[in-house]
C-alpha cells in the first residue's frame, strides 16, 4: 500500500449486542492512541478513518471508527470475510491495516 501507514496486530473478535449485531475487532489501545495522535486530522464524521484491512488471504477497503467509550478504534468485519477466513467470536485474529 503505497503512501499508507501499515499497522499489524492481533486481537479478539467480538459481537455487538442485539439481534444481527455486527462483529468487530477492537484495536489495541496503544496502537489506537498512536493512530489517533498521528492521523486524527484525517478523521471524518464519528471518528471514521478510511483503511484497507487484511486478514488471512482476504483484503478489503473499509474504515475504522473511534469508540470514545472503549477509547480505541473498531474494525467492522463483514460476514463475507468472516466466512471466507473462518473467523469466530472470541478468536484471536492477526490483522493488518493500512491507513
Amino acid at each position: 500500500m503505497k503512501g499508507k501507514i501499515k499497522y499489524e496486530f492481533s486481537a479478539k473478535v467480538w459481537q455487538h449486542a442485539g439481534q444481527g449485531g455486527w462483529h468487530f475487532i477492537s484495536l489495541p489501545e496503544d496502537l489506537a492512541k498512536e493512530i489517533r495522535y498521528n492521523l486524527k486530522w484525517q478523521e471524518e464524521g464519528w471518528g471514521r478513518l478510511k483503511a484497507t484491512a487484511k486478514i488471512g488471504n482476504s483484503e478489503w477497503e473499509t474504515a475504522i471508527w473511534f469508540d470514545t467509550k472503549a477509547n480505541t478504534y473498531l474494525l467492522p468485519l463483514k460476514a463475507e470475510i468472516r466466512k471466507k477466513e473462518k473467523i469466530e467470536i472470541n478468536k484471536d485474529v492477526t490483522t493488518i491495516i493500512w491507513i
